[in-house]
Formats: structure tokens, C-alpha cells, sequence
């Protein structure tokens, strides 16, 4: 099922907006894709990742057919796609004649700041600075209730999602004493005495009103706050300087021109060209040689760096991005290098720390004293390094975790191919994957009956002792689990289950890969 909606399906039409663009973007280069296009809106360009053969030519439409099907589909499942409905929240409240009227903004006003909190970057910035506040509580508490009201609770198929997200509420933003239910106590009280003969009705209207309260609360407190604060840290910082100036000069026109969600038009798209390969197309291949780089660069760095960095560092300012028109081939390979590096792929888990952590390896585990700040974005589970050539295994903890964020299509190819066993190993990976930043964070509201929740419920689903035996791990990794997860505890097991799940999915997740590029070039030869 769908957790979000855009405004259309139409691809084109949506490609208009630089925001979607971004999130898109950001989307399409997850690792656990194969083909990792990127779209420079600007030129009305696409750049595939990797390139295709020497002898096919592109269609731009047959590349737009593949996407509307086999990949907008899944980004309407993913967390970024609720990441951006309540990104376009936020930009409509600034955009309108309510916000001018509350805080005085001008039309200056109004552009920077949407400078500073458009797409993801600028949602990570925005994230990052309300952390650890009633903020974070209410953004995390909007982004969960927009998921469960996307669900239709008398659908079989998605009713066990939706009775896991209302009871994860349950257990942390309408627990008594939480911010959100401080800040929302009267539209709960009304509505539960207006309507208490009628629960099952009731229970939409009280959310969705708590949710609208939240998103005010966010919109009227938080974002000034932000924006007070980026225009402090832009001071500060010298490379923002030339921002600040135009904002300055906007300041001074008496009818600058206001911002525009769309473009007006669609510049015509066309696939950059390039030598192509000489061999068959394998993303596989590709990804592997390209973890390898990375791999060797990351060498390099663990002989000066500790595995563990301790301070989440929060950059201040705006997400400064470079204009697309000033793109060039090596800025755009470097895009694509980044997004298969762990550390610069956003999926999953908390968000807004925006500096990258290093993960752990697994025998270090029991010796680090303070985990509580690692980035989420990156898996915890890292394999042992192996001196022979980089292989899908290496590179597979982070295709698992960033399955997640992407709506997950590894899960749903396990399902259409009736692997239950293997599918039921990946729904572990990824429960423990949500589990891990919850123990670790003690910061967090409520996060005691958290992580008893989620704990009781890993044990339940897949650690009973009758059941236990189906999945083909060892019965020493899953009663280790089973033992500190029943109580909500941390445990090295975690890393070791994960490494043992990684081992039997990724024949699997190779037949994903395999079965993505025959998609994506039968798309590419047959055209439109």
C-alpha cells in the first residue's frame, strides 16, 4: 500500500517541481537500487548510473516508462516521499498570507527561507536543529500518524501495518505526559466527548485533528526558530555571504518577484551520452568495482579516524547546494560516488543528525562505551573486510538498510518470487535495524516502552520457541537475541544475527539486482 501520494502520477508534470526533484533525486540513488539514475532539471538532462552498452540509444520517453513503473511506485511507499509532503507543508505555510500576517515576513523573508529548508538537504537541517526538543517529537508524531491515515485499517493486506503504527503511537506520542499529547490535550478532550459512541470513526478524526495541531505548532514555532537561525549562521559562515547579500538587495525592492513552486516549463530531456560500455550490463559489476574504490578510500581513513565518532556534529546555515547549470561530468560522477557511500546515503531510522558516523565493526562492539550517536543512516552491521576483491556481500548491509527508505523493492521481489523464508529474514534485519537506534538513544521520549515494544514484538514474531527453528540462522544467534530483546536490552547478538541474515540473502539480493537490469534494459532496447 501507498504510506503517501503525490500530487500526480504524471511523471512530467512532477518533474516541473525542483522539490520533488530532490527527493526524487535522493531516491533513485539508493544503494539497493541497480540502475541509480539522476535527473539536472536545469538542462533537461539524465545521467545513468552505470552507463548503458555502446550500441543502444536511449529513448528519454522508454527511460520515463521504466521509471513511472518500476520505481515511482516504490518511492510513494518510501519515507522520503512523507518526508516530502511535509517538506510542501512547510513551503505552502511559508508561501502564504497567514505566515506574512503572523511574523511579518516579506517576500525576501519568504525566499530565504525556503532556501534554507527546500528538499532534503534542507529538510535534514531543519530536522537536525529541532533535535532533541518537543520539535522532533511533534515532526516524528506527524510523519507516523501521515503514514497510518494513508492505511486502510478493514484491508486485510495493511491492517497488521496499520495496528503496528497505532501501536507504536500508542507507546511513545499518545502515551500520558508526552509533548504531543500536552500540546494536543484540548482536541482530544473535545473530540472524546463529542464522539465517544463512536470509536472506530473517532480514533481518524482525533489523529488527524492532533496532526494538524502538531503541524501548526511546527510551522508557527519551529520554523521561525529555524529561520532566525540559519540567517545567524549564514552571518558567520563566509561562503554564504553572497546568499545573504541578494537577500539584502530582495529586502530593498518594493515588488520582487515571488517564488514559484513549478517551473513553467520542461526543458527538453535527453540521456547524457557517453562511451557506454563494451561488455554486458551489470550493475552488480559496476557497484562492486565502485565499493571497491570506496572500500580503499575508507582504508585510508579508519588509520586516522576512530571507528566511532562521539559528537554529532550540527552544521548551522542553510543546505547550500550548487546550481544544477553548473554541473559538470566530474561534479556528477561525484554524485553518484556519494551515493553509494554509507555515510553520504540518507534512509531509515531517527532522522536529523546530519553529519556522518562511521559504522561499527562487529568484534569492536562490546568495547565502545557511548553508541547513543551514531548516525542511523548507516547500518550498524558491517562485515569483516576481506583482502580479495570487493564482492555483494560487502556492500550488502547497506543495500538492506537503504531497502527501507526505498519503499522497499528488495522485500516485495522476495515476495512476488514466494521466498518466505528469505522474506521473513529481511523483515528481521529491518526490525532489528529500528530497534538498534531506539536502545541506543536514551534521549529520546518514551524510548523505554520503545524499545519494549519493538523488542516484545521481535521476539514474538520470529523468536517463539516453536517457531524458531524456521529460520536457517543458528539457534545460539536467535536465543542470545531472544534472551535480551524479551526485556528491551542491547545486545552484540543484534550484530551477529545481521551478519548471518546478510550471508543467506545475498544470492538473493543478486537475483534482485539481475532481475532489475533485465527491467531497465528491456525498457531501454524496446523504447516507446
Amino acid at each position: 500500500p501507498l504510506v503517501a501520494t503525490v500530487p500526480s502520477m504524471d511523471l512530467e508534470l512532477l518533474l516541473r517541481d525542483g522539490v520533488f526533484v530532490d527527493f526524487f533525486n535522493t531516491f533513485l540513488n539508493l544503494p539497493v537500487f541497480g540502475q541509480t539514475p539522476i535527473y539536472i532539471g536545469s538542462l533537461g538532462r539524465w545521467d545513468l548510473w552505470p552507463d548503458l552498452p555502446c550500441h543502444l540509444d536511449p529513448s528519454p520517453l522508454a527511460l520515463l516508462a521504466w521509471l513511472k513503473k518500476h520505481r515511482l511506485p516504490h518511492f510513494c511507499k518510501s519515507s522520503l516521499c512523507l518526508q516530502l509532503g511535509l517538506c510542501q507543508k512547510l513551503l505552502g505555510f511559508i508561501r502564504s498570507g497567514e505566515a506574512a500576517k503572523l511574523f511579518n515576513w516579506q517576500s525576501a523573508d519568504r525566499w530565504l527561507l525556503e532556501k534554507c529548508i527546500s528538499g532534503s538537504q534542507g529538510m535534514w537541517h531543519f530536522q537536525a536543529f529541532i533535535q532533541g526538543t518537543a520539535g522532533e517529537e511533534l515532526t516524528n508524531f506527524w510523519l507516523t500518524t501521515e503514514r497510518l491515515l494513508g492505511l486502510d485499517e478493514s484491508d486485510v493486506r495493511q491492517r497488521d501495518l496499520y495496528l503496528s503504527l497505532l501501536q507504536r503511537l500508542k507507546a511513545t506520542h499518545l502515551r500520558e505526559g508526552s509533548s504531543v499529547t500536552t500540546l494536543c490535550r484540548t482536541i482530544i478532550e473535545s473530540q472524546t466527548k463529542a464522539r465517544h459512541d463512536r470509536a472506530f470513526s473517532t480514533r481518524r478524526e482525533i489523529l488527524s485533528k492532533m496532526q494538524e495541531q502538531a503541524l501548526f505548532i511546527i510551522q508557527s514555532y519551529w520554523l521561525p526558530k529555524f529561520f532566525t537561525h540559519c540567517k545567524k549562521g549564514m552571518e558567520e559562515e563566509k561562503s554564504c555571504w553572497p546568499l545573504l547579500q541578494e537577500y539584502q538587495e530582495r529586502l530593498l525592492q518594493a515588488n520582487p518577484q515571488e517564488p514559484s513552486g513549478l517551473s513553467e516549463s520542461l526543458l527538453p530531456m535527453h540521456i547524457k551520452r557517453s562511451q557506454g560500455l563494451s561488455g554486458p550490463y551489470c550493475s552488480k559489476k559496476a557497484k562492486a568495482e565502485l565499493w571497491t574504490l570506496i572500500q580503499k578510500g575508507k582504508d585510508i581513513q579508519e588509520m586516522k579516524m576512530p571507528s566511532v565518532q562521539m559528537q554529532a556534529e550540527r552544521q548551522p546555515g542553510p543546505a547550500r547546494s550548487t546550481k544544477e547549470s553548473c554541473l559538470d561530468k566530474d561534479a556528477l560522477g561525484s554524485v553518484h560516488l556519494q551515493s553509494e557511500h554509507p555515510a553520504n546515503t540518507a534512509f531509515g531510522g531517527k532522522e536529523g543528525t546530519t553529519s556522518p558516523k562511521r559504522p561499527l565493526h562487529l568484534e569492536n562492539t562490546c568495547e565502545e562505551k557511548d553508541l547513543s550517536n551514531l548516525h542511523s543512516s548507516a547500518p550498524l552491521v558491517q562485515l569483516p573486510p576481506s583482502k580479495e576483491p570487493t564482492n555483494t556481500l560487502s556492500f550488502l548491509p547497506w543495500a538492506l538498510s537503504a531497502d527501507t527508505c526505498a519503499g522497499r523493492p528488495f522485500r516485495d521481489f522476495l515476495k512476488h518470487q514466494d521466498r518466505s523464508t528469505e522474506t521473513r529474514l529481511l523483515d528481521l534485519w529491518h526490525d532489528l535495524e529500528e530497534f538498534l537506534p531506539i536502545v541506543l538513544d536514551f534521549s529520546r521520549e518514551n524510548c523505554f516502552f520503545l524499545r519494549q515494544l519493538i523488542g516484545e514484538k521481535i521476539c514474538k514474531t520470529y523468536l517463539e520457541e516453536d517457531t524458531i527453528h524456521q529460520l536457517p540462522l543458528e539457534t545460539r544467534t536467535l536465543r542470545g537475541l531472544r534472551n535480551h530483546l524479551m526485556v528491551g536490552e542491547f545486545s552484540s547478538w543484534i550484530f551477529r544475527a545481521q551478519e548471518e541474515i546478510c550471508k543467506v540473502l545475498c544470492c538473493s539480493y543478486k537475483e534482485f539486482l539481475a532481475d532489475d537490469d533485465k527491467t531497465f534494459l528491456q525498457f531501454m532496447v524496446k523504447g516507446i
